[in-house]
């Protein structure tokens, strides 16, 4: 795998025709060494966010020994590179093969749900020689606002809060640890998120009456964007932690969370080629159909910088992208702020790709075949301390992250 400080020297060094890689360990290592140190409970990996068992290792090298799968195939990516790691099955429809696959050959003990169908095909699925499994942690996914965040997943899955008691009740009684999860949205912009999640967790327990073992505050934690600024995630943390110590729970209960966009983005970004202007429109070599699906579809914006040897001294101006494909739809319409001289010819690097960038390719119209590289400047933008440190003063951080520190 070629080497270089920094997208430039891959330019340079490689002259790529096709879209390059870059990928960061370092940043991956200090997100995991965050999370693993600052959040008050465990932190899962949302392995949907980005499957590269290079960043997979890395994340396991700082701190990461729990992974959030949401299919049979990442179950068994994770536990091919780690025996020892703690799997949870989060997708809440499944089939019943997976979750017997999962079970028996896997090792995977934690399974969410948000109904009673899918709590009976768990509970055949992990049955042996006719005897239910005594070793089950059952997370019920409680529906919950994405108000806060920018792409919802407030419609496709969840329980409401009036009919959760009754299958937190079924559900206790196939449980040896029951639990409580739910998703906020991707890329939440406030932690009122989770204080307003937590609330209806709160009610559900009170209406069923039921001892609960664990809370899973899900993902959502957000990165930076242009346009996005979010808070600290130790604010976040901290709300967290606060709602979740006055919750009616067990007085073992564990706290945990399902980061997939705030471990993975700062690892990786891409080095394009401009291949056409006309006038404000760049024709690069990577697309919708490649690492830049959110850009085309949500109008994601990431952040943009022009590699060239000669630092430009034009003016910035406002782009927009076309993809390599035949189809209109490969259309990023930004705006990416880029220096006006902009030319054909020159590179780009399109950073924070390392979440759903990367895990989103296609193979559409023969595109996308590239290199990797690794580079060890740091990422164009974060929310991560750079030595992976918490950042903030002991008074607002998390109760668990101040005694740790």
């Amino acid at each position: 795998m070629y080497e270089s400080h920094n997208a430039l020297g891959v330019a340079q060094g490689l002259q790529p025709a096709d879209p390059v890689t870059l990928v960061r360990p370092e940043a991956a290592l200090n997100a995991a060494r965050f999370f693993a140190s600052a959040f008050p409970g465990k932190s899962f990996y949302a392995v949907k966010a980005n499957p590269s068992p290079h960043l997979i290792q890395l994340l396991w090298e700082g701190g990461i020994r729990h992974f959030d799968v949401a299919s049979i195939t990442e179950a068994r990516l994770v536990r091919g590179l780690f025996p020892d790691a703690a799997l949870a099955f989060m997708h809440p429809v499944k089939a019943e093969e997976a979750i017997a696959e999962a079970y028996h050959r896997l090792g995977v003990r934690i399974f969410s749900l948000d109904t009673h169908e899918e709590l009976a095909k768990i509970v055949r699925a992990t049955a042996k020689d006719g005897a239910n499994a005594t070793d089950l942690t059952l997370c019920v996914r409680l529906k919950v606002s994405s108000a806060h965040s920018k792409l919802s997943l407030a419609s496709k899955f969840g329980i409401g809060v009036a009919d959760a008691p009754a299958l937190l009740l079924a559900a206790r009684q196939a449980a040896d640890s029951l639990g409580i999860c739910f998703h906020v949205g991707s890329q939440a912009m406030s932690p009122a998120a989770y204080a307003d999640a937590l609330a209806f967790v709160r009610a559900a327990i009170v209406e069923a009456g039921v001892t609960v073992d664990v809370i899973d505050v899900g993902g959502g934690f957000p990165s930076r964007y242009p346009g996005m600024e979010p808070p600290s995630l130790e604010t976040y943390f901290a709300v967290i932690e606060r709602a979740y110590e006055a919750l009616p729970i067990s007085y073992s209960a564990e706290l945990w969370c399902e980061p997939g966009r705030a471990l993975s983005a700062d690892y990786a970004s891409v080095l394009v080629r401009v291949e056409k202007r006309r006038g404000a429109e760049l024709y690069i070599n990577d697309g919708a159909y490649g690492s830049l699906f959110d850009a085309a579809h949500v109008e994601w914006r990431y952040p943009v910088r022009l590699v060239r040897a000669d630092q430009s001294e034009a003016e910035m101006q406002d782009f927009s992208f076309y993809g390599p494909t035949c189809d209109d739809m490969d259309h990023m319409k930004g705006p990416f702020a880029l220096p006006a001289d902009i030319r054909a010819g020159d590179y780009i690097e399109i950073g924070q790709l390392g979440a759903y960038g990367q895990a989103m390719r296609t193979g559409f119209n023969g595109f996308g075949a590239e290199q990797t590289s690794i580079v060890s400047d740091a990422p164009m933008l974060s929310l991560i301390p750079e030595d992976g440190r918490p950042s903030i003063p002991d008074n607002v951080l998390p109760l668990a992250a101040a005694r740790k520190s």
